[in-house]
């Protein structure tokens, strides 16, 4: 059984996909980009993308009965592997212990031409 889960609060999907998906106790967020309720891009730095990225991954998860407690996973792709150390610090702001595993890969481009995008599975 699949549930798709959408939150107030977090951008709406930007195609055809759902923001997060629960399939029995499992929780797939799609790849989350900085954009704020609005669907806007936050601009600024990699500290301030990211920082939205993990706020709009928090209210996701919360509308799925879980927190960043349950995150078992995420893969982080940037934009430029020098913004790393601010990116991980950033994330680790939300992380809690053990901090789940993780991949974090450079990539060419990211829609909206943001500079971060994270994605996540948690387990309840």
């Amino acid at each position: 059984m699949r549930e798709g889960i959408a939150a107030p609060g977090a951008p709406g999907a930007i195609g055809p996909y759902s923001p997060a998906i629960r399939a029995g106790n499992m929780i797939f967020l799609s790849g989350q980009i900085p954009l704020d309720s609005a669907g806007k891009l936050v601009t600024g730095d990699i500290a301030a993308q990211t920082e939205q990225v993990m706020l709009n991954i928090g209210v996701l998860l919360k509308a799925a009965g879980a927190g960043f407690e349950h995150v078992v996973r995420t893969t982080v792709f940037l934009l430029d592997m020098s913004d790393f150390a601010m990116m991980n610090t950033a994330y680790g702001k939300f992380v809690v212990d053990p901090p789940p595993a993780r991949s974090t890969v450079q990539v060419s481009r990211l829609p909206r031409d943001a500079r971060v995008e994270i994605d996540v599975i948690a387990v309840l």
